[in-house]
């Protein structure tokens, strides 16, 4: 029976190990270069500062800062990336050296500095805030994530989507290898308070703000973040929460459902980005007793019963292979993301919700290479969106 059992399971780890290993390779996630090579002004064309939150362990490895190993209380930071010239919308131009950092070619850290306390943190972050209008915006990223990916992933979003407010950056401590999805299931749930910590931090330092975009199992880590909000009797951050946009979620429909019931209606803009094609998901799927994950979901109508706004983007195309990091990688979604889903002001009716998606219709059909269709099903309608030249 044993024996059975393993030569069954053989393959489903040989297929996890080939179709998910998108986010990071098997080697140590070094983010510090040994020497930083010199640029013009003219060769970069911006510098992110992000705030960094993590329940990750540090991690003494020349460079690498944070690793995968947990930490039982959460640690924050703030790191300094610049983004080259040549950068094109969706791609992140990592340096295929871990030695010697080329600002001109490829994403490139310049420092990462840490806080001793999390009151210093919050000092820091209320002085961004008050310098960005009070805008935060909070990234959780998903499964096989390493800090070094992590860091780049949202830099590249907040550069190609235009956000001007305060970046703060969640990671959790993911390992960063294909063959740990357990282990990264398990520390995203040990996650869920420190999660809630920082984003109650970023309300208390002077966030008049807060929107988050979340992806894959990042996407679970924020839904029992807010259930836990909602039990606490704060599922809007005082008021404070924005936009809530769920990228590929891999959460199973049923516990999503149960989710969104203990949290109840969406105070600001809930969105969830699905697609049909997701090969990830669907291995997920097959991992988690062929349970659908909401991000591979296909009755829109159901899952928008629960409240959200489902936008399904398997017209859109693909920059990876697996089509599971469509919402950062398509010029268009990131234009969505930066335009649409977290500039304005929350959504209160379907007529605003329609009128959001008509301005990216009409703003951004001559910026794409092809044309693209969103299926977009609200509590109140379905109705289609055709993007393209």
């Amino acid at each position: 029976m044993a024996d059975g059992r393993m030569r069954l399971f053989a393959p489903v780890v040989m297929a996890l190990a080939i179709l998910l290993g998108g986010c990071a390779g098997e080697s140590r996630h070094r983010i510090l270069a040994q020497t930083i090579a010199p640029a013009s002004a003219g060769q970069i064309a911006s510098t992110h500062e992000l705030f960094i939150a993590t329940s990750r362990a540090r991690d003494e490895a020349p460079g690498v800062v944070f690793a995968g190993d947990r930490s039982p209380d959460p640690m924050f930071g703030r790191v300094e990336i610049s983004v080259p010239a040549v950068h094109e919308p969706g791609r992140i131009e990592r340096s295929p050296t871990r030695k010697v950092a080329d600002p001109a070619r490829y994403f490139a850290a310049r420092r990462i500095g840490l806080y001793t306390s999390e009151e210093g943190f919050s000092e820091s972050l209320r002085e961004d805030l008050a310098e960005s209008d009070g805008r935060a915006l909070v990234f959780v990223h998903g499964y096989n994530t390493g800090f070094d990916e992590a860091v780049y992933r949202m830099t590249q979003i907040v550069h190609d989507s235009g956000f001007t407010g305060t970046p703060v950056l969640f990671t959790w401590a993911s390992a960063g290898r294909t063959i740990d999805y357990i282990y990264d299931s398990n520390s995203a749930a040990a996650a869920r308070d420190a999660l809630e910590d920082t984003l109650l931090t970023v309300a208390r330092s002077g966030a008049k703000r807060i929107d988050i975009i979340a992806h894959s199992m990042g996407s679970w880590v924020v839904m029992e973040t807010l259930r836990q909000l909602a039990i606490s009797g704060n599922k809007d951050l005082n008021g404070k929460l924005g936009d809530v946009v769920l990228a590929s979620p891999d959460i199973d429909a049923d516990v999503f459902k149960l989710q969104m019931r203990r949290y109840g209606e969406p105070v600001g803009g809930f969105y969830v980005l699905t697609s049909r094609d997701d090969r990830a998901l669907s291995l997920s799927q097959l991992i988690a007793g062929n349970q659908p994950r909401v991000g591979a979901v296909i009755n829109a109508q159901n899952l928008s019963s629960a409240g959200v706004t489902v936008i399904d983007i398997t017209g859109v195309a693909a920059g990876d292979g697996l089509h599971h990091t469509k919402f950062a990688e398509n010029p268009l979604l990131i234009r969505l993301l930066g335009e649409t889903l977290v500039a304005d002001e929350g959504p209160t009716d379907e007529q605003e919700i329609s009128r959001r998606f008509d301005r990216l219709a009409s703003g951004i059909g001559q910026t794409i290479g092809s044309a693209a269709e969103l299926i977009v099903t609200t509590p109140f309608e379905v109705f289609d969106l055709d993007v393209g030249p």
